[in-house]
């Protein structure tokens, strides 16, 4: 088996004018090397490059996919807050309009889901496309994960007592002394 340079020979595809000179040049190369000195292959450093290049993307392309998988498991939570804490709209006749983005929207409530809104102890939250209404804790829930998909939600009044509050009627006089 002749090595390559012999074969171009033969095959006439070189000639030994230029096979002598690449030959010196090689022993000029290895002469001028000092001793003990690694011979850096290009075509290695090259490919050690092209790796840590795929490294690097395949590591940026993880993070990417940790960060969709984060946002689906957050929406599946704040899907799953709405879903269950929602309340009943069914016999809602009253129109309520809120804002949500630049449009003005309208859903069906209640009397009693009016005043509770307007109140801020009732919270209008988006699921897909459709609203629905919350209890002020479970939106603050929902904040906590993702602020945009809670829509319309009032400040609660720290002196709103409620109307559940039998002493509500009462006021207490500034000069009461105990």
């Amino acid at each position: 088996m002749a090595s390559l340079q012999e074969q171009l020979l033969k095959a006439g595809l070189a000639d030994e004018k230029k096979a002598k000179s690449i030959r010196n040049e090689k022993r000029k190369q290895r002469k001028q090397q000092p001793k003990g000195a690694v011979q850096v292959n290009e075509a290695e450093e090259r490919a050690r490059q092209a790796r840590l290049e795929k490294a690097e993307r395949d590591r940026q392309l993880n993070l990417e996919r940790q960060k969709e998988a984060e946002k689906k498991a957050i929406q599946a939570q704040i899907r799953q807050l709405i879903e269950t804490n929602r309340l009943d709209r069914s016999r809602g006749e009253t129109s309520y309009q809120f804002v949500d983005g630049k449009k003005i929207k309208k859903i069906l409530v209640d009397d009693t889901m009016v005043d509770q809104l307007s109140r801020g102890r009732l919270a209008i939250v988006a699921i897909g496309d459709n609203y629905e209404v919350v209890p002020d804790k479970v939106a603050r829930k929902i904040m906590e994960r993702d602020e945009t998909a809670v829509i319309s939600m009032h400040d609660r009044k720290q002196d709103d007592a409620g109307e559940d509050d039998p002493y509500a009627g009462y006021e207490i006089p500034d000069d009461l002394m105990w």
